[in-house]
């Protein structure tokens, strides 16, 4: 009887757990839906796979994608053979849908649109003049904008190479992108694996805490091994590196060494070759650095030369240029060789000097995702609200109209353009036949000043409207940084001690009252104690969380350790955190040599932006205006003396008057614009190379420097040109009277 009652319970217990699966196994059916279109499977799939194939391998194409792909249905063209498998590499790395025949036959379809254009503007209007006037060839042909058709085609022809190796650039970006993040990758694996020796793990956590690409990077490696491509994480993992091998051996190098710790039967010898592998990738950026500001210097002095000061001095000889071979240079090629041509050629020599500065320290994308530039886009004013980039179009088009006054007073009232202002002519038009040149006035040329004047004063404005709060709080929290490393160490002693962590936050912040890390850690502490939060939400908690108050890449970073490491031991936290009090000192330290090595070109560089170039200009400015003054007057003395008795001609009567003809020199007008634009071109470019070569990719410095130099640059080219127009001006009046 006992033994039925005993077999009977247990047939009830298997009943009812069956009940119970059962019971789950509906519920998880109600509850995920699976469509028939899509796999589902029930292993071998990691939650970093599934991260990985949403955001790349299902994403959405884009355009450049969907350019490519129509082009070669269209137009199927193979590219070299000897690149052909550098651009797949690169097609593959960026995860992109597209073939390499793809991507030369969008750029040839480019090219070709382009030569097409030039055609147009080459054959269009001379079909409609021809049809218009009667008039013979030649004159038809000198009517026709050939400059413009020919430098359409020729830009047509020079597109093609860059647009068909497009995916090499988009990989480069990608590639240097990644090895910003490489010292931090390294951190985070030796953090981990200082308290638990599990390859696999260390890569997932630093998967899970870095930032895009190299975050993508990692998880593919684990993805490898979930789908089989592999059969262990380091397998996965050599495969990996050898994409860097040509880039960053130091980095492949620290994985090595990283690997090897796993094999030390040893604990002493294995932390020893953990914190080597830190060492090794800090050591060769210093190195590298170093060896790179070395290299540097030639290229930035040529750069400076050829892109500053000979084109700037060569705009002297335009004025006499334009009279001495008959006007056949005219304002606007000067204005395509200086405002299109030059800009863009000195902008690819300076971003290939920018590629090959060695990255991998210190740079993070943390003020990029913690602050969004669209929620400093307006600004109060008298109380009221307004758009900062509406403020910025409007005052800088306020100086823009006023600079084209000449312009509009020719063409509203023609009677203006001989009238007199303060001794000079107002306008000083030229017009022959029904055709006007000018303006030539020195009037006209101090007015034309207020153009490039706004052009600053708009980008100028916006930039720094919308950054200087930001770099505000950036300077705060480095000063926070400064003493962080202090505030670290003394963490993870009190931790050491055996106190919890959430009491050495109080004790910590006591002894470091009224400081930056005293206030963050007092900050932490009121979570933990007022509001009941875990030390993970009084860190990162969206609402109150410290590091909405204090946004720091590094107290970020060290913060996700704290909460990994807790999850172990209070030991395990200690050697943590005094792992990234070393490592934040080291990096100081590499931080302080590399601006030291790279000052000189830092410093030759912003002293070109704010100081040589716009007075380089502003001199050339007014020296060209006394040019085209001289000639001005030369030109009517001459014209009047060819009115005169030939008695009164005797010794200039043989002279080829014609060679002095003021219609045929450029307007100082469209000189000065052509000039004070380049200069703000110059500046910006200036700027944001010698902000990529001290700071690496920080586009929030770059353009709060931008809104900085360009408007002090301007500003001082714009007086020194006033002053030197007005003196050179009255100087040419004196020579021409004598």
């Amino acid at each position: 009887m006992g033994r039925l009652v005993k077999e009977r319970n247990e047939m009830k217990i298997e009943e009812s757990t069956e009940d119970i699966l059962k019971k789950y196994r509906e519920e998880i059916s109600r509850q995920i839906k699976f469509s028939d279109q899509e796999y589902f499977p029930d292993e071998n799939f990691s939650i970093e796979y599934k991260i990985f194939r949403k955001e790349n391998l299902e994403k959405n194409l884009t355009r450049y994608e969907q350019f490519c792909n129509a082009s070669e249905k269209l137009l199927r063209v193979s590219p070299d053979k000897k690149v052909i498998l550098r651009i797949q590499e690169a097609i593959e790395r960026l995860h992109l849908d597209i073939t390499p025949e793809g991507a030369m036959s969008f750029a040839v379809l480019i090219g070709l649109a382009i030569i097409l254009m030039g055609f147009l503007t080459l054959l269009v209007p001379l079909l409609v003049l021809f049809s218009l006037e009667s008039l013979p060839l030649k004159e038809l042909i000198s009517q026709v904008p050939i400059f413009l058709s020919l430098a359409v085609l020729i830009s047509g022809f020079l597109v093609i190479i860059p647009l068909s190796k497009y995916p090499l650039k988009l990989a480069n970006d990608y590639r240097l992108k990644a090895s910003n993040q490489m010292v931090l990758c390294i951190l985070y694996i030796v953090t981990y694996m200082r308290h638990t020796s599990n390859l696999e793990n260390a890569v997932k956590f630093a998967g899970e805490h870095l930032t895009a690409p190299l975050s993508l990077d990692l998880r593919k490696v684990l993805w490898d091994v979930e789908t089989g491509k592999f059969v262990t994480v380091k397998d996965s993992l050599d495969n990996y590196l050898i994409y860097w091998k040509p880039y960053n051996l130091e980095f492949i190098e620290s994985f090595h060494l990283i690997q090897g710790s796993l094999y030390e039967p040893d604990e002493i010898r294995r932390v020893r070759l953990l914190e080597k592998s830190l060492e090794t990738i800090l050591t060769s950026v210093y190195e590298r650095m170093l060896h790179y500001a070395q290299e540097l210097k030639t290229p930035i002095t040529m750069l400076h030369m050829l892109g500053v000061i000979l084109p700037i001095l060569g705009l002297v000889i335009f004025p006499l240029m334009g009279s001495f071979i008959g006007g056949l240079v005219k304002w606007y090629h000067l204005a395509f060789i200086y405002n299109i041509f030059l800009p863009i050629a000195i902008y690819f020599i300076g971003t290939n000097l920018l590629e090959k500065r060695p990255t991998g320290y210190s740079e993070s994308e943390f003020f990029s995702r913690q602050f969004s530039l669209d929620r400093f886009q307006k600004t109060k004013i008298l109380g009221l609200q307004f758009s900062v980039k509406f403020l910025s179009i409007l005052l800088g088009s306020i100086f823009i109209l006023i600079g084209f006054t000449p312009i509009f007073m020719h063409f509203f009232d023609s009677s203006l353009d001989q009238a007199a202002f303060l001794g000079f002519k107002l306008l000083d038009y030229k017009c022959v036949s029904g055709k006007c040149l000018g303006p030539y006035s020195t009037f006209s040329m101090l007015i034309s000043l207020l153009i490039p004047l706004g052009v600053a004063i708009a980008i100028s404005l916006y930039y720094y409207m919308t950054t200087k709060d930001i770099i505000k709080i950036r300077k705060e929290t480095m000063d926070l940084e400064k003493e962080f490393t202090a505030a670290l160490f003394q963490l993870g002693n009190r931790v050491g001690d055996g106190i919890p962590v959430e009491v050495a936050f109080s004790q910590v912040a006591e002894n470091m009252k009224n400081t930056p890390a005293g206030n963050l850690f007092k900050l932490i502490d009121y979570n933990i104690r007022r509001l009941g939060m875990d030390v993970k939400a009084a860190v990162f908690d969206k609402q109150r969380g410290a590091l909405n108050f204090y946004p720091s890449s590094l107290i970020e970073t060290s913060m996700k350790v704290l909460v990994q490491a807790a999850k172990k031991s209070p030991m395990t936290v200690s050697k943590s955190l005094l792992t990234i009090s070393n490592y934040v000192k080291k990096i100081h330290v590499v931080d302080e040599r590399l601006k030291d090595l790279l000052a000189d070109i830092i410093s030759s560089m912003k002293s070109q932006v704010s100081f040589l170039t716009p007075m380089i200009a502003g001199i050339v400015i007014a020296v060209s205006s006394m040019i085209t003054t001289v000639i001005n007057k030369l030109g009517e003395e001459f014209a009047k003396a060819t009115e005169l008795s030939p008695d009164a001609t005797v010794g200039i009567q043989n002279l080829p008057l014609d060679i002095i003809n003021i219609k045929d020199v450029i307007p100082g007008f469209y000189l000065q614009l052509v000039i004070g634009l380049y200069v703000i071109q110059i500046g910006i470019i200036l700027t944001i190379l010698a902000s990529g070569i001290e700071k690496g990719i920080d586009r929030l410095s770059e353009k709060n420097l931008i809104g900085k130099n360009i408007l002090i640059s301007t500003l001082l080219y714009v007086v020194i040109s006033t002053v030197g127009i007005l003196v050179f001006s009255l100087l040419a009046r004196g020579i021409s009277q004598i």
